[in-house]
């Protein structure tokens, strides 16, 4: 259980990491300072892979030294490079994420993204609902059966609403026949960062 009640990010963690076992894909579709892809390196394992995109060298060179300190293998690749060789390690992409199917190698186990800027970079570059909804659109079609979908939503930011609402209609809208879908608030702080899940379901 997280720590922190209304820490969104850590139950974000915490859902994923449920779904996911040693050996298995999983992508981060904002890279940004790395806490995520991280989390899902250490959740697939040495045998596993991750591929996370961000289109700030800043923040993949962030992600990159984090990975490193925990000597994880990196390899980076620039936008256009096809699709990868299914191997173990961190796969950084300098592309957005709105092209992630072009470089998947296989169906990951699950997808991340926290939404809005790069903390530690320009505040005036933020994830776009055009965009975003491409990539949402692709994870939900290349997610493994069983899988799971996270997305943290922040609406403080110019912009934020409106993708904030393009992604819940989107995540509203997904075919209960075919997906479980989650979402979690803190009630009492209405700017606060929130929560969305979805889960593939498994064919029977």
């Amino acid at each position: 259980m997280s720590k922190h009640l209304t820490r969104i990010v850590g139950w974000g963690h915490e859902l994923l990491a449920e779904k996911i076992s040693n050996g298995q894909l999983a992508v981060d579709l904002t890279a940004g300072n790395g806490y995520d892809t991280l989390m899902l390196w250490r959740q697939v394992g040495p045998s596993g892979q991750v591929i996370a995109f961000d289109i700030q060298q800043e923040a993949l060179t962030s992600t990159c030294l984090r990975l490193q300190e925990q000597q994880a293998p990196v390899r980076q690749w620039a936008e256009g490079s096809g699709v990868l060789v299914a191997q173990a390690g961190v796969d950084l992409i300098a592309a957005g994420h709105q092209d992630l199917a072009t470089y998947l190698p296989g169906a990951p186990q699950a997808i991340v993204a926290n939404l809005g800027y790069f903390p530690s970079g320009d505040k005036s570059i933020t994830t776009l609902p055009k965009t975003t909804l491409q990539a949402l659109s692709q994870s939900v079609e290349v997610l493994a059966p069983g899988g799971r979908l996270a997305v943290v939503v922040y609406t403080g930011h110019p912009g934020g609403e409106e993708e904030g609402r393009a992604v819940d209609r989107f995540f509203s809208e997904l075919d209960e026949v075919n997906f479980q879908v989650l979402q979690l608030r803190v009630l009492n702080r209405p700017d606060a960062p929130y929560l969305l899940v979805a889960e593939k379901r498994e064919r029977k």
